[in-house]
């Protein structure tokens, strides 16, 4: 398949469909040659970052929408505008093999329009991008409620949040200790010529310089080196797993937390939970390819009694399921799936599930819970909401007024995240 048809696929079915990118792109990298997989993964993440831009400048070019059985070609002329005004591919190629991808959408008689739309963009480039960026959307690539979230809660860092949002996410690796510490593991890269850096806290995280194939990392295939960010990393830290426990990953898929607890144990039994059978599949994927072993079971978190009848657990790491709102580099998607009102469910989700945890950890046991957003409504406002009504519960390591650690994007370059840790007392 042509590539700029693909990515339009793509973007029909994440904007238009609702399906996750998670989903859709690999999907579509079935369908086109290998060495252009990087290429279509440029522009669907780059045509994700910068949609309503790309919407504004297309509705400025086009006197009657496309719609119906035409709407994959608006997506089509997305794709063209993105190419034109953020990657360096020849201007004549970018539009001539945009207008190409019009034969394998089968929409021949729209290869006039899409060309002429694309070359008046060439010829108005610099007057439509300005026309462009005099809405917030358009500026900031961020809906509306997204904005007046991040505004409210961080009246100091939103416009920074909003820049970390539309880069590009780096590679973290999490070395297996089991293998190598962090030091070996950097002396092969150095063999293998990959720059790197790494991180002051995460004892087991490499940042590369560029972003590179797994198949390129020594011992990939052999278990030595994960791909996972740093500020997830971090859970193994909060977490602080001990020989002999009994220890629960909640909400556990696609289970890079759960082999980075086995990565620091050698005699410990940890089970892995997740609601979605779908996403198991990764957490057997990622268990087998690092040699480990884990009780993995399908099951909804709020409900325990139906999936565990064994004992209660010495450490429950509670990944909780969030809005994702500090993974959007990695997920730009994100900012057009989620709504507003996805919070406020979200929230009561994760209530349940934490009050449910909750009884299944044993007197003096350690609660850790985690989320991947930067809301205050999913995070410490949770939190602190849990400690109003659990007597038992007490918070370690940080202020109940503001309860855990918040990492935003960007800081020392890592994704959004969220960690707490209780305690249970008698």
């Amino acid at each position: 398949m042509n590539v700029r048809a693909a990515a339009a696929n793509v973007l029909f079915q994440v904007v238009d469909k609702g399906q996750s990118l998670s989903h859709a792109l690999p999907a579509a990298q079935k369908t086109i040659r290998p060495r252009d997989h990087a290429l279509l993964q440029e522009i669907c993440y780059g045509a994700l970052r910068y949609l309503p831009r790309l919407e504004s400048i297309a509705n400025e070019l086009m006197e009657n929408p496309l719609k119906g059985k035409k709407r994959v070609f608006h997506h089509l002329i997305l794709v063209g505008i993105y190419q034109l005004s953020f990657m360096r591919i020849p201007s004549h190629a970018a539009v001539a093999e945009t207008v190409e991808g019009t034969k394998t959408l089968r929409g021949p008689s729209l290869r006039g329009l899409i060309n002429a739309v694309l070359r008046n963009y060439l010829r108005n480039q610099e007057e439509l991008d300005e026309i462009a960026v005099n809405h917030n959307a358009g500026k900031y690539g961020h809906p509306s409620w997204i904005l007046k979230m991040l505004q409210e809660a961080y009246p100091e860092q939103w416009e920074s949040l909003i820049e970390a949002n539309n880069s590009k996410a780096p590679m973290w690796l999490r070395v297996n200790r089991q293998h190598h510490t962090r030091d070996e593991y950097i002396e092969l890269l150095k063999d293998a010529d990959i720059e790197h850096s790494v991180h002051s806290q995460a004892e087991d995280a490499i940042k590369l310089a560029s972003p590179c194939d797994v198949t390129l990392l020594p011992g990939f295939e052999k278990g030595w080196v994960s791909v996972q960010d740093a500020a997830a990393q971090l859970s193994v830290d909060y977490l602080q797993p001990q020989e002999g426990e009994l220890i629960l990953d909640c909400c556990a898929a696609p289970g890079g937390k759960t082999a980075h607890i086995l990565e620091h144990t050698n005699d410990t039994e940890v089970v892995a939970i997740d609601s979605d059978p779908m996403r198991l599949n990764r957490v057997h994927d990622n268990l087998e390819r690092l040699r480990l072993k884990a009780d993995v079971i399908c099951g909804d978190a709020r409900y325990p009694q139906e999936w565990w009848q064994g004992d209660q657990f010495d450490r429950i790491l509670l990944d909780a399921p969030c809005s994702a709102t500090g993974v959007i580099r990695r997920h730009p998607d994100i900012k057009w799936l989620r709504r507003a009102d996805d919070i406020g469910a979200l929230a009561q989700l994760q209530s349940e599930i934490l009050d449910a945890m909750w009884q299944q950890l044993k007197p003096g046991g350690t609660l850790v819970y985690a989320t991947c957003s930067i809301t205050p409504q999913e995070n410490s406002l949770q939190v602190k909401a849990f400690l109003e009504r659990t007597q038992n519960a007490t918070l370690i390591g940080s202020d109940t007024d503001n309860p855990g650690r918040q990492i935003l994007p960007g800081k020392e370059d890592m994704d959004g995240f969220y960690y707490a840790v209780l305690t249970k007392h008698a």
